[in-house]
């Protein structure tokens, strides 16, 4: 099974069109699924994606090929293009540095939305998510994805941008999944 951690309706819309989920709720949270995905939109922040991660880690038995995902858009410096893929292989939350996978990117999870560029990549929600997959002993596989969606200007962030980013790196995300 993949179990995808999404912040908001529109980013997760790309999937919901690319895979054909249908809509659900699980607790309190709206679910889009099919037989191999399971979708779960968090909302913004670092605690409600560990709460709606934890959620999917304890509402599903979790094998050996599960993959969990945590994609989104986030800001970046102007080295990378708006629209670009990027594979996170490490965080920085509150000045700790939480590295899982040398030769990736290195994002920053910040606890609001910035218009400076005080870091290289930029989101909201990584360590939320990965707090709660590294907590769980049985989760092996996990990755961390981000498009660009602009350079420090959250204000330029339509829902439709949001939808189209993700939608236009849907094959690359894809086989991305297909190669574990």
């Amino acid at each position: 099974m993949i179990y995808i951690i999404i912040a908001l309706k529109p980013e997760a819309q790309a999937f919901v069109d690319y895979y054909k989920l249908k809509k659900s709720k699980l607790n309190s949270y709206t679910l889009f699924s099919n037989e191999d995905i399971k979708l779960i939109i968090s909302g913004m922040g670092v605690e409600s994606a560990r709460q709606a991660t934890q959620t999917l880690i304890n509402h599903y038995d979790i094998t050996d090929d599960d993959i969990y995902l945590n994609v989104g858009i986030c800001a970046a410096s102007r080295s990378y293009n708006i629209g670009e893929l990027i594979e996170c292989g490490g965080i920085v939350y509150h000045d700790i540095e939480y590295i899982f996978e040398n030769s990736k990117a290195l994002i920053y999870c910040v606890d609001r939305e910035l218009s400076t560029p005080m870091y290289e990549i930029v989101d909201m929600e990584s360590y939320g998510f990965y707090d709660a997959v590294i907590h769980n002993p049985a989760i092996k596989k996990f990755h961390i994805l981000k498009v660009v969606s602009d350079h420090f200007e959250p204000q330029t962030v339509t829902k439709e941008l949001a939808k189209s980013l993700i939608f236009d790196k849907m094959e690359n995300i894809d086989a991305i999944i297909r190669a574990e």
